[in-house]
């Protein structure tokens, strides 16, 4: 029997933006009468980052976000408001906003798999695409061009320049089609200019897709240069949570080894997988599965104990990797309680201190400053052979004969059941499927 004791006399900071996604909701009417944003503003998404929002046609497809998008015609003056197109990501940026959720966004292009690149090659003029990054933050956070004060203050330098990276160092790869040395001047040129024209927003990036060596060939070289960086952005797609845990931590290694200990650590792409060849299908099986679900709700909690400051889901666009939503109906699944019950701990505030003996559950705590305290349990199993069910201890000090409502999500039900009443030791004894999770309120 596992057994976790929560102390809420024990205050241990805040709770982090754990919950946060990449991409927004969906109006209905807007896709055929179907849309998702009442359920994903009762969710309480904290951020959204828009990358991959031009593969939506929703969003606005290929008329959306990326500055090749917006910006269509490199040859054309940067000052000059005609050569912007923000239509389209002016109402998905708005109705993002609308869902309570800040916009966090990736300055650069969605990956290409296709054969032939066309956006992700580097562009003609790096001083010039700096500019052109420039007047879309001036659009939407000082209205130029007709634009907006929305003080948007997440902004990204472009994604995964490491993704499958040749080892002679050659390219195109389906998001960077230069040099590791062209992306380097990019990213320091960008950032350098960003930064000077707007020293109270966030700078950073470049959400590599998780190859270590690269990150430390990165930090060392913008350390080298003198590049600010606000928050340094990476990528993890584990099957276990303790990889990402443990990944984490290497990272904020490499990132106080070389001087950006202070900047934040965002992980901005994570889901459950399995194998990217013979196991895909059976990882995009499991990530709109129960076991998805649990995966997401682990991961969300055990992040809180490590040194990410902010986790961002990827994806809450329709696709294979959405284990929130429906695909086609777009109506909350399994995970979508995973983000929406961590919500009650995000809105409450304050991490309590937790014992927990772990073995593949997952705990975490939270107090309002009233009195009142969430507490969430998760637990998860990679084992599909591993089906008996888990007897949990919880124990709550200085909450004897106290009476907690219950909302369990496991493969049966995701709906609130019998309350669990403390004992006078403040004990109580619940079991829980593998792969299943609730929140006691």
């Amino acid at each position: 029997m596992n057994t976790v004791t929560f102390k809420p006399s024990e205050h241990c900071g805040k709770i982090k933006p754990l919950h946060a996604v990449n991409n927004g909701p969906i109006k209905a009417g807007s896709d055929q009468t179907r849309g998702n944003f009442p359920e994903y503003k009762a969710a309480g998404i904290p951020f959204a980052r828009n990358h991959d929002a031009s593969f939506c046609s929703t969003y606005g497809g290929s008329h959306s976000v990326d500055v090749n998008n917006i910006f269509t015609d490199f040859s054309r003056d940067v000052d000059d408001p005609d050569a912007y197109d923000f239509t389209l990501t002016d109402i998905y940026t708005q109705t993002i906003l609308e869902s309570g959720a800040q916009v966090f966004y990736r300055l650069g292009a969605a990956i290409e798999h296709s054969v032939k690149k066309y956006n992700t090659l580097p562009p003609k003029d790096f001083k010039k695409w700096a500019q052109i990054c420039e007047h879309i933050i001036r659009h939407y956070n000082e209205g130029w061009a007709n634009g907006f004060e929305w003080n948007i203050q997440y902004w990204e330098i472009w994604n995964e320049p490491d993704l499958d990276w040749a080892a002679d160092n050659t390219a195109p790869t389906p998001t960077w089609g230069g040099t590791k040395e062209q992306f380097f001047d990019l990213y320091e040129i960008t950032a350098k200019h960003l930064k000077s024209c707007f020293p109270n927003l966030k700078i950073g990036g470049p959400a590599l897709a998780g190859q270590e060596g690269w990150a430390a060939d990165f930090l060392a070289e913008m350390n080298k240069r003198n590049v600010p960086m606000d928050f340094f952005s990476w990528h993890a797609y584990p099957n276990v949570p303790e990889k990402m845990f443990s990944m984490a931590e290497r990272i904020k290694a490499l990132m106080d080894k070389n001087g950006y200990g202070n900047a934040e650590s965002i992980l901005n792409e994570w889901n459950y997988v399995k194998g990217w060849t013979d196991d895909f299908v059976y990882t995009i099986e499991r990530i709109i599965s129960i076991k998805g679900a649990a995966f997401t709700a682990a991961c969300i909690l055990g992040s809180q104990y490590t040194s990410i400051d902010m986790l961002m889901y990827y994806d809450a666009r329709p696709s294979a990797f959405n284990g929130l939503f429906d695909f086609y109906t777009l109506r909350p699944i399994k995970g979508y309680y995973a983000v929406s019950l961590f919500n009650e701990l995000y809105k409450a505030g304050t991490q309590i201190a937790c014992d927990n003996e772990n073995d593949g559950v997952y705990a975490l705590g939270a107090a309002d400053g009233n009195g009142a305290v969430k507490l969430m349990i998760a637990c998860f199993t990679d084992d599909d052979t591993v089906t008996e069910s888990r007897k949990i201890k919880i124990k709550v000090e200085g909450m004897k004969n106290t009476e907690f409502k219950r909302f369990l999500v496991d493969s049966d039900t995701n709906e609130e059941i019998e309350p669990i009443m403390l004992d006078a030791d403040g004990c109580a004894i619940v079991e829980m499927k593998q792969n299943s999770f609730m929140l006691l309120s």
